[in-house]
């Protein structure tokens, strides 16, 4: 494959938030303390591939506050590049995780209204210049479910991306709360951004609920029935990718990923992943590992294998983002479990 260094640099853009956690399986402010870590879908995949060697801006806002300073430096300590945060008006966007044990599920609690990020005017990022020398945009559903701005937002990114001749992969990452949460049409504005996207992460539901008709077909049939029918409702798509998982316990889940192109398709075998510390990151890491090896050159195969890889991987690591070294990920993927020494 072709290192990471040879490929174009990738754009990111969403909100970025503080995340609050109750420490060591705790609930929440069972003892007063929580956690603090830098968090949001796009920045977490944007600093997975920044850890793996490539590239990487980051497109969003933060309050030009002390708050404001942290995600920025923490970011940059990534090596992202960091130019196209605006500094605005307005709050830090949080949410809460409580993170499961045995029979009790993790639970995320959003406190996100009216943040610097869904603030800015759509017309103040500077595409041109964001996008300048950009191999790739990635974005998600998450910017237009937070609101009308978000929406606007998202739809000039893509657009700008699209006359720049930017590739974008869009990662459908459904929030039913957000999209409810104000007078959205989700099907209508979801269906304008997978429209200019090449690489769309998402499974069977994501595209019944697009495309507003049901797959009855079981397992690999089902996914395959969907896929067929996003690229045929969608022509400039050329692979989607989805994992499948299912959850025995909150620290024991079983886990295959799957590729799709219009001609063909390839699925891992299932995994078991055990002794899980935090699930909560795992479908950015799954993006990023997917990224990372479609711009490295691999095959459908590896693609799939790189991108279970890093999910698999992120969920043993506290925090929403999966911190690993193209090193790291070497060894990962011969999944060696002895002491490295």
């Amino acid at each position: 494959m072709n290192s990471a260094s040879e490929t174009g640099r990738f754009v990111a853009f969403g909100e970025i938030m503080l995340r609050l956690s109750a420490p060591n399986g705790e609930l929440l402010l069972q003892t007063p303390r929580l956690e603090v870590g830098v968090a949001g879908a796009e920045a977490n995949v944007g600093v997975a591939l920044a850890q793996l060697g490539h590239r990487v801006s980051m497109v969003s806002a933060l309050p030009d506050t002390a708050v404001g300073d942290a995600p920025l430096q923490a970011l940059r300590s990534h090596g992202i590049d960091c130019d196209g945060i605006l500094r605005s008006p307005g709050r830090m966007g949080l949410y809460f995780v409580e993170t499961g044990a045995g029979a009790r599920s993790t639970e995320v609690i959003y406190d996100r209204a009216h943040s610097a990020f869904v603030r800015v005017p759509p017309e103040k990022w500077d595409w041109d210049a964001n996008l300048a020398g950009a191999g790739r945009l990635h974005l998600s559903g998450i910017t237009p479910a937070l609101g009308e701005r978000g929406t606007q937002a998202a739809l000039r990114a893509a657009e700008a991306a699209g006359r720049a001749g930017v590739p974008v992969s869009f990662d459908g990452n459904y929030r039913a709360k957000l999209w409810e949460s104000w007078d959205s049409d989700p099907r209508a504005v979801l269906t304008q951004l997978i429209a200019r996207a090449d690489v769309l992460f998402g499974n069977h539901r994501d595209i019944a609920l697009l495309l507003d008709r049901p797959f009855s077909g079981d397992g690999a049939v089902r996914r395959r029935e969907a896929a067929e029918a996003a690229f045929a409702a969608f022509p400039n798509l050329k692979l989607v990718a989805c994992t499948a998982r299912h959850v025995e316990t909150s620290d024991v889940h079983r886990l295959s990923a799957r590729v799709d192109r219009p001609d063909g398709w390839h699925e891992t075998d299932e995994i078991v992943i055990s002794g899980i510390v935090d699930r909560v990151g795992t479908g950015d890491a799954f993006a990023a590992g997917i990224l990372h090896a479609l711009a490295c050159g691999a095959d459908d195969a590896e693609v799939a294998r790189f991108g279970l890889a890093l999910a698999r991987y992120k969920h043993s690591i506290h925090g929403d983002q999966v911190l690993i070294r193209s090193r790291d990920l070497a060894a990962l993927l011969e999944e060696g479990k002895d002491v490295r020494r």
